[in-house]
């Protein structure tokens, strides 16, 4: 007989939790955390009835990331924002396996199924969905959900890697990118462009604010958030109402700098100097 998986449990909340609390909760835990991809990580989804999106918010998201002001659709990468006080408060846990200091974004994949009215009433949802074996870790997978009236109108899964000693090759393996794009627009980056998005997403993680509040993580100079540049590619490119978009980070941006933004036929890139690649990207139809 065959055995059926226990749905994960779900966990409504009244408001977002505040993300100060959850990221000290989570590097005051980070010691003690032993990663492996076969460790057991928490099944609950969290989720956010009635949600209403914020104009002032909204307003700071769109400056600081380039997307036109007053539109009457949400950005296609400001659902990721408004889930990631939810994200933290699972990463953050005690049952998660990964240790939240030192934590690297490594992909983004986005669906939007239709244009977001930013007047809208929506429900978010957001758990993990898995942990796989990655070259240099464990990578945990973190899904996000934004429905209205029961449909699922957005959705993401963010990847997530834990860096570790590892036994043997990872399960997967990533197709290597195609090269280079070619430029369309070079932009020079302030240093204060992490604190900027900080106050309007608020991730405030201390190695996008400041030289001193970086070096401590081995970070020279701070670093841009990686969902700035891949809203920012995002906001200079333009997508489809329905769109699917795909976006590998590859390595941090310092700050202050110059990057290069490439793009051509659906594809984009965030390059510095030397040509070194920071970001890689796709938009599709969906």
């Amino acid at each position: 007989m065959t055995s059926v998986p226990t749905p994960p449990a779900g966990v409504r909340l009244t408001g977002m939790p505040a993300l100060a609390p959850l990221l000290a909760r989570g590097a005051v835990l980070s010691p003690f955390k032993r990663p492996r991809p076969d460790a057991a990580f928490p099944r609950t989804r969290l989720v956010l009835p009635g949600l209403r999106i914020d104009p002032a918010r909204l307003a700071r998201y769109e400056r600081v990331c380039g997307f036109p002001a007053g539109e009457e659709t949400l950005p296609v990468t400001y659902p990721h924002v408004l889930g990631f006080p939810a994200a933290m408060r699972l990463m953050s846990a005690w049952d998660f396996p990964l240790p939240l200091l030192g934590l690297v974004h490594t992909s983004l994949r986005i669906t939007r199924h239709r244009a977001l009215a930013t007047t809208g009433a929506y429900e978010l949802t957001v758990y993990v969905d898995a942990l796989a074996p990655h070259r240099r870790g464990t990578e945990a997978a973190v899904v996000t959900e934004l429905r209205e009236a029961g449909d699922v109108v957005w959705e993401s899964r963010s990847t997530y890697l834990a860096r570790h000693r590892t036994a043997g090759p990872p399960a997967r393996q990533e197709a290597p990118e195609p090269g280079p794009l070619p430029a369309v627009e070079e932009w020079r980056l302030a240093g204060d462009v992490g604190r900027r998005y900080g106050a309007a997403s608020g991730d405030r993680n201390p190695i996008h604010l400041h030289p001193l509040t970086a070096r401590p993580f081995g970070f020279p100079r701070a670093v841009a958030h990686g969902m700035w540049t891949v809203a920012r590619c995002l906001a200079a490119h333009g997508t489809p109402d329905a769109t699917r978009v795909r976006a590998g980070f590859r390595a941090p941006v310092p700050l202050p700098g110059t990057v290069t933004y490439a793009a051509k036929d659906g594809r984009f890139e965030l390059r510095g100097a030397g040509d070194r690649v920071h970001l890689t990207g796709e938009i599709r139809p969906a």
